[in-house]
């Protein structure tokens, strides 16, 4: 299925633009938990679908802002290749919302975040004016790079049209060790594997168990594996295990207290919150924890250990959930909100209340 209904958007945005109106961007719908809540009418851009080109012996892939994940994620692996920053869907997801939420998963430390896959963007502006940034190859990209800014910024900026992004080759072979750990121990071990010349796709520290999984060629994999030693997990398991973190199916992830992200540096110290339960990914530098506090007081203690914080599910979304950018920062947030959407018809507030 392929369908190109830019015109019909982009006439949209003029009218909503000219009657002073605000437009929520909706997708598949999968990440409308994720941030501040949503202000505006709706403008479902999922139908603006399909594929448009892929080249495999150059990987890459173009594919209109509407396509489901799953859809192009066969495309790929029919083919032999996938999505390099292993994106999580949470239900029908799309291309557009992978890249506008900025989400990866487990093997984002290993291959690169959804923003170093992207090559270049088709954009629809606030004022209805389509844009186009970056390109189809590698090094394209001279002076600001717009379409990778694109990343994260929650449709902020504009309607992500198509996007072209690098994919990578399906690894050889694939292997998944556990081991009993506890977390400060599971820590530094994953900051001293990482500094060695492993076959690493993968780490988790998951309720006492230090989790590690080797992807590549099929004898460097069983090497490494020899080497680090611990529990093998079969094919299937290990597939549930890893989808379950990336999907958040796991029973870690269900609860009714607030879901905090906290990204840190990798062999930081464990920061100072009151009780709740914890689960850490990429080496130690995706925390997530579980608990009750006030959202001051995690945004102090992400910063106290030299990182940033969000509240990514539950808790209180009238408030700001991402960590409060410094002022400088925040200026430069204003002024491209200023550029791309002058008249904040786009998600206004969606990522922070001034933008």
């Amino acid at each position: 299925m392929s369908d190109d209904i830019s015109q019909s958007l982009a006439e949209a945005v003029r009218a909503a633009a000219a009657a002073g109106r605000s437009l929520a961007i909706r997708g598949g719908g999968s990440k409308d938990f994720y941030g501040r809540e949503a202000a505006g009418e709706p403008l479902e851009v999922g139908g603006h679908r399909g594929i448009v080109s892929y080249e495999p012996t150059e990987l890459v892939v173009t594919a209109r802002g509407g396509t489901p994940l799953a859809e192009l994620e066969a495309a790929l692996a029919a083919r032999g290749q996938m999505l390099g920053c292993e994106p999580p869907r949470f239900g029908p997801g799309t291309v557009g919302g992978m890249v506008a939420a900025g989400l990866s998963g487990p093997r984002r430390p290993y291959a690169g975040s959804v923003r170093d896959f992207v090559l270049g963007a088709k954009l629809l502006n606030g004022k209805g004016e389509v844009l186009r940034f970056g390109g189809q190859v590698m090094k394209n990209v001279a002076g600001y790079d717009v379409s990778r800014l694109q990343a994260g910024a929650l449709g902020a900026f504009g309607v992500l049209l198509e996007l072209s992004l690098k994919v990578l080759p399906v690894p050889q072979a694939e292997l998944t060790l556990v081991q009993p750990r506890p977390l400060l121990e599971a820590v530094e071990v994953f900051n001293r594997w990482a500094g060695q010349p492993l076959p690493l796709s993968a780490t988790a520290w998951v309720d006492g168990r230090a989790c590690i999984r080797l992807s590549g060629a099929a004898a460097a994999v069983r090497v490494a594996a020899e080497t680090l030693g611990g529990e093998r997990l079969d094919g299937e398991a290990a597939g549930a295990f890893w989808a379950g973190l990336r999907e958040q199916t796991d029973a870690f992830f269900d609860g009714l207290a607030p879901l905090w992200r906290l990204s840190l540096p990798p062999a930081a110290q464990q920061p100072a919150l009151p009780g709740g339960t914890w689960l850490l990914e990429w080496g130690g530098a995706q925390r997530w924890w579980r608990g009750e506090a006030a959202p001051e007081t995690v945004f102090a203690a992400a910063r106290a250990a030299g990182g940033h914080a969000a509240c990514f599910r539950g808790g209180g979304r009238a408030g700001e959930v991402f960590q409060p950018l410094a002022p400088a920062l925040m200026r430069v947030h204003r002024e491209l909100k200023r550029a791309f959407d002058p008249q904040r018809v786009f998600n206004p507030g969606r990522l922070y209340a001034d933008l």
